[in-house]
């Protein structure tokens, strides 16, 4: 069990900028319309498309959207196809935002970091259109303003390459010495130390924590309450 620190609580309270992944710390995009039925779907479309020879048999039994994306990519690097199909996940995304689940205490948490002046920005491997889609729903869009920052038609600056972070650490103005992520994943945590910012893990399952331990992540919390309340401290 992740217990709170005072090394947490120091970062955590000192941190200025803060850069959130979005599926995941700030909500479950796919809790409703599901990941593994957008990765069926993309290779449904490729079949019909006559691009059946695009994936190999394993690659067309993979639940993950972002790997059939990857797949494509590796097999026609910076194509039409390739951009054809990341508008189609955007549209999926689009459609998951709808009935996405927010990540508990969440909310609080973005509303607690923007009220204490920290300048908050997505850096996410989603689309940054259903990353805003999202956050107006909930309200929370003034939080971030102008500052989300995903997936591009080149899925090779997907994290863990720092693609993101470093767009939105330039454009806050942000020293990285100066910020922190919030994510959930070994890729998370990579792309934060090439961007040279502190990291938080949030675990929300067994599964999630074991994945962050073997990535040695310093910093991991069970609950986004944890971080709440030491800001409350």
């Amino acid at each position: 069990m992740t217990s709170y620190t005072d090394d947490l609580h120091d970062l955590i309270t000192r941190v200025r900028f803060v850069l959130w992944d979005f599926d995941g710390p700030i909500c479950r995009l796919f809790a409703g319309h599901k990941a593994d039925s957008v990765a069926r779907e993309l290779v449904r479309w490729l079949d019909g498309s006559g691009m059946r020879h695009m994936l190999t048999h394993e690659e067309r039994r993979f639940a993950d959207p972002y790997e059939v994306l990857r797949a494509v990519d590796r097999r026609c690097p910076g194509s039409d196809l390739v951009a054809e199909v990341e508008a189609r996940l955007t549209r999926e995304e689009l459609r998951a935002a709808s009935s996405a689940m927010p990540t508990p205490y969440a909310d609080d948490l973005v509303l607690a970091w923007a009220a204490r002046g920290a300048r908050l920005a997505v850096t996410t491997n989603n689309s940054p259109a259903a990353a805003r889609k999202y956050l107006r729903t909930r309200g929370l869009e003034s939080c971030f303003g102008p500052h989300i920052y995903g997936r591009t038609q080149d899925p090779n600056l997907l994290k863990p390459h720092p693609h993101s972070l470093r767009q939105a650490l330039a454009a806050l103005g942000a020293d990285p010495s100066d910020a922190l992520m919030v994510g959930d994943g070994p890729t998370d945590l990579l792309a934060a130390q090439q961007a040279g910012v502190a990291f938080i893990g949030y675990a929300r399952n067994d599964r999630k924590e074991e994945l962050l331990r073997e990535a040695e992540a310093e910093h991991i919390v069970l609950s986004l309450s944890e971080v709440l309340r030491g800001l409350k401290v």
